[in-house]
């Protein structure tokens, strides 16, 4: 039963308010005065997106205690010990994602408390994005901190949900990559539990603890003569394209397979939730940006193929679920096309230009979540000139 507001629990009305509407479906839709005929609502719009990226969790809580036990040299073969790797992967995985939605559900409650306002759903999908963009071995204090930081300074203060000028997911992982960098990069966190283990067991296991950007970008540094000796094609033999698409590489818990990215991108496709124009965009620009390093290579990294760019990293997943974020994309159809390609154009330019920063992907979109609202402004002014030149033209 709903608590009368004048009641001692009045104040709390946002918490019974909040579970209530998630847990029933409005009851009614317009029926008049609007061309808008749905019954969804935001709740529902977010359990979607999150339904999304379900595939992505499950495969990375699978590939988390696959390198564990690869890295330790006791499995090899992907489906080798596949119940000990699950189980070794829930528990890894699992208490990050229950922290981000603990942390993050608990400060927007306080917040509606405080404001005396409905509970805004859209953490219900960035509690699921930031477990999955970070290394399965990140502190779980580390992971609250991060949490807090993103949903404080990164929507709060700007007035909640829908008025954020940046991903909030992605703050949160700027907050740890600036904050913590020898837990966000390095050659001891993309693999779960081997920080204790020497570089002599990681080589004598057939592996090297970094990620393959992290590879890449060895290719000028003093580690080139025993990661990859035989250079660019040594790389390519170790971890062909197909691996990189299925997702058998080392990596953030959610970003390393294409397959399950796919999977999520076709839900938020045919329910109309992502937009298709800056998915196409975002690839376009990042292959486009592949061909042309090919071109002028001066480095290794630079004469990687364009269409291996597309597969490695969190290029994909920042794709499908960082990029086309509707609340710090770009609104305008003609400021999509724009705001994707130089998003995926930025974030493979960064990667190899930036020896000490080889992803680039969580920069560009950033870069990007601020540059979106003066592209937009821009499409919306040549359209008015372009218009009113017209109606000058009729009116002559």
């Amino acid at each position: 039963m709903e608590p009368k507001h004048d009641s001692k629990w009045a104040k709390f009305h946002p918490m019974w308010d909040g579970f209530y509407t998630f847990l029933f479906t409005p009851g009614e839709t317009t029926s008049r005065g609007s061309h808008i005929r749905d019954g969804i609502d935001l709740k529902r719009t977010m359990f979607m997106v999150v339904l999304a990226l379900i595939p992505c969790l499950l495969f990375g809580i699978y590939n988390t205690g696959h390198w564990h036990y690869v890295a330790t040299g006791e499995a090899g073969e992907y489906m080798d010990m596949f119940g000990d790797k699950l189980i070794y992967g829930l528990i890894q995985v699992l208490p990050i994602v229950i922290v981000s939605y603990a942390v993050g559900l608990g400060v927007e409650f306080i917040f509606c408390i405080k404001n005396q306002h409905a509970i805004q759903e859209g953490f219900l999908v960035s509690g699921m994005l930031i477990p999955l963009i970070i290394p399965a071995d990140t502190p779980l204090w580390m992971v609250a901190f991060a949490t807090v930081f993103a949903v404080v300074l990164g929507k709060e203060v700007f007035g909640g949900t829908g008025m954020n000028i940046v991903n909030i997911a992605l703050t949160a992982r700027a907050f740890l990559f600036f904050g913590y960098p020898t837990m966000m990069s390095g050659d001891k966190v993309w693999m779960s539990g081997i920080s204790d283990l020497s570089r002599e067991t990681l080589e004598a296991n057939g592996v090297t603890g970094a990620t393959q950007l992290g590879e890449l970008a060895s290719f000028t540094g003093p580690k080139a003569d025993w990661i990859y000796p035989g250079g660019l094609e040594a790389f390519q033999a170790k971890w062909s394209i197909m691996d990189s698409f299925w997702g058998f590489i080392p990596g953030s818990i959610g970003e390393t397979s294409v397959v399950a990215i796919l999977i999520g991108a076709a839900l938020l496709l045919y329910t109309g939730i992502a937009s298709w124009r800056i998915m196409l965009s975002f690839v376009l620009g990042g292959f486009v940006v592949g061909i042309l390093s090919n071109m002028g290579a001066i480095n290794p990294y630079m004469e990687l193929e364009p269409l291996n760019h597309l597969v490695i990293g969190g290029f994909a997943f920042g794709a499908v679920f960082m990029i086309t974020d509707p609340v710090t994309a770009s609104q305008t159809n003609t400021g999509k096309y724009i705001y994707g390609f130089l998003g995926g154009a930025l974030s493979i330019t960064v990667r190899v230009f930036n020896g000490a920063y080889p992803e680039g992907v969580m920069m560009a979109i950033l870069f990007m979540n601020v540059m979106a609202p003066l592209i937009d402004h821009y499409v919306v002014s040549a359209n008015i000139k372009r218009r009113t030149k017209r109606l000058k033209t009729k009116t002559a």
